[in-house]
């Protein structure tokens, strides 16, 4: 099981936006992830930055079987338009720094 932080920003203005459209992500969408490993997805937001704490198999994998998945394809163009820059699920995450456990 990995677990990897990833961060991202929203655009100036889409803060109410955003949590609307993420107060439930499309059924079709939630299985294709559940199917290819990811056990849990956390999103906090404070301001316009997004901190994201993915639970999931295997990542890479994961981000292969997804790329050209039709749901996410979608789901990413919804969510990309108020993102200021693109989501970048490809830069293996945010370094941990510390832990207690």
């Amino acid at each position: 099981m990995e677990r990897l932080a990833l961060r991202s920003r929203l655009k100036p203005g889409a803060e109410q936006l955003y949590d609307r459209e993420h107060a439930a992500i499309p059924a079709e969408l939630e299985a294709a992830m559940r199917e290819h490993g990811v056990r849990s997805w956390r999103i906090w937001r404070e301001g316009l930055d997004l901190f994201h704490l993915v639970e999931v198999e295997d990542y890479a994998a994961f981000q292969a079987a997804m790329k050209d998945h039709p749901a996410d394809r979608a789901w990413q163009e919804k969510m990309n338009r108020l993102l200021d820059g693109d989501f970048d699920k490809d830069s293996g995450g945010l370094r941990l720094v510390w832990e207690m456990t």
